[in-house]
């Protein structure tokens, strides 16, 4: 179970990293304050996220689920305001639309490298 949180939280880190080369207005220092900025952000689904969640449960029913990427979007600036200078989203759209593309990498190399480890 341990192996697996650090492995999400690698791959968060990557996802991260991608992120950043793909939007100028979200910049991130390094690999190091990837996997830092992505532990944060273990620990802000595990505490912040469901909070926010049964705030929001009529928005979120009402969206069809799409409300979860506004969520996730809160997450991450909380997360971007923790770390300072080092991860930097410059405005909440970028960090709505860096929240979506997070969420799809996350899927791809779930799919491509988790299934994989669990089949062999």
């Amino acid at each position: 179970m341990l192996k697996r949180w650090i492995l999400s939280i690698v791959l968060n880190a990557v996802a991260l990293i991608a992120v950043a080369e793909l939007f100028r207005s979200f910049h991130i220092e390094g690999f190091g304050t990837a996997v830092l900025a992505s532990f944060i952000l273990s620990i802000l689904n595990v505490i912040v996220k469901p909070i926010l969640i049964m705030l929001t449960l009529p928005i979120t029913v009402l969206s069809l689920g799409l409300f979860l990427f506004v969520i996730n979007a809160i997450t991450l600036m909380i997360a971007q305001a923790l770390l300072g200078g080092s991860f930097v989203i410059q405005g909440f759209g970028t960090a709505l639309i860096a929240a979506i593309v997070i969420s799809v990498i996350n899927l791809l190399l779930n799919r491509l490298i988790v299934d994989t480890l669990r089949n062999e």
